[in-house]
């Protein structure tokens, strides 16, 4: 009776919005795809309206964050780079079925997946270092990826290797983009706005490790490399893998040359050739192997 009488004293004044949205049923005449007697928040023709889109921007910011809080999510490593980058395994496959056909582009092109696919090695070594690392620290560090195939692949599966969890920011594409298996499904995000995943990648990230990629690569460190050069994000590394590939891909001496950014800006980056040589930076940044992090330590909102 006691523990009754306690339980009146906290009791919700109101139902939830899940209880008052899967109650009763509606009235037969009201049932119809015409009627607008659902609740709004369970209306899914409503919420897609185009009056609705900063509802729909709210959400997105909302259901990841909250999400990465109740799982105690702090500090990240961001890890960019093409999906187009095949694993040694699949790159082999490929090249013995091009010398198998004879045909001598489709062997050229497959020697250069190959070539590239150390990348694919390079990240999932570098994951499994961070995941495993980290994983008895008062604030672990996450791998987080955008949750594609490719490097994106390659680096969730280096956390699932050493039996870590990852976190996977995916985007809904014009061609089908589905997660890899090796995300963690309870951090697997899906994204409508570019705007607000890239947002994401950063809110908790103390690094950004970019492997050789394209457009989206591209589009993504720059982007962060403009935040922390304009001081709108606090400095963090940004570490670049393969040397020989961005240096060709993007002239730095001439930007600096022509005026376009100062020679300090140099400093916003390192490059780096394995795995561990990035953990290298990030050791000497954070001093990881010597110091317990505390909470909130690394952890930076923009």
């Amino acid at each position: 009776m006691r523990m009754k009488k306690r339980h009146r004293l906290t009791a919700r004044n109101f139902p939830t919005a899940k209880e008052d949205a899967t109650s009763a049923a509606p009235p037969s005449r009201y049932q119809g795809p015409e009627s607008s007697f659902r609740l709004a928040y369970a209306d899914h023709d409503f919420l897609l309206r185009d009056e609705l889109r900063p509802v729909r921007l709210q959400l997105e910011l909302l259901k990841p964050e909250l999400v990465q809080q109740e799982a105690g999510i702090e500090s990240t490593i961001v890890i960019f780079g093409s999906a187009r980058i095949v694993s040694p395994e699949v790159a082999q496959a490929e090249l013995a079925a091009a010398r198998a056909g004879g045909d001598a582009a489709q062997i050229r092109r497959a020697e250069t997946r190959l070539q590239m696919s150390r990348y694919y090695e390079e990240a999932r070594r570098f994951a499994a270092l961070v995941t495993s690392r980290t994983a008895l620290l008062e604030v672990p560090v996450y791998v987080v990826t955008g949750g594609g195939p490719g490097i994106m692949e390659a680096g969730n599966r280096g956390a699932f290797d050493v039996g870590g969890k990852s976190i996977a920011m995916n985007i809904v594409l014009p061609h089908e983009q589905a997660p890899n298996p090796y995300i963690t499904p309870e951090l697997c995000f899906q994204f409508h706005y570019f705007a607000l995943r890239k947002m994401h990648f950063l809110m908790r990230s103390i690094a950004l490790v970019c492997f050789p990629g394209g457009f989206g690569t591209l589009d993504e460190l720059f982007e962060t490399m403009t935040l922390v050069q304009t001081g709108k994000c606090r400095k963090r590394p940004i570490l670049l893998f393969g040397r020989e590939f961005w240096s060709k891909l993007i002239d730095f001496d001439l930007l600096i040359d022509s005026g376009m950014i100062s020679a300090d800006d140099i400093s916003l980056f390192h490059y780096v050739e394995t795995a561990e040589e990035a953990w290298a930076v990030l050791d000497g940044e954070y001093d990881f192997e010597r110091w317990d992090a505390q909470p909130g330590e690394f952890a930076a909102d923009i």
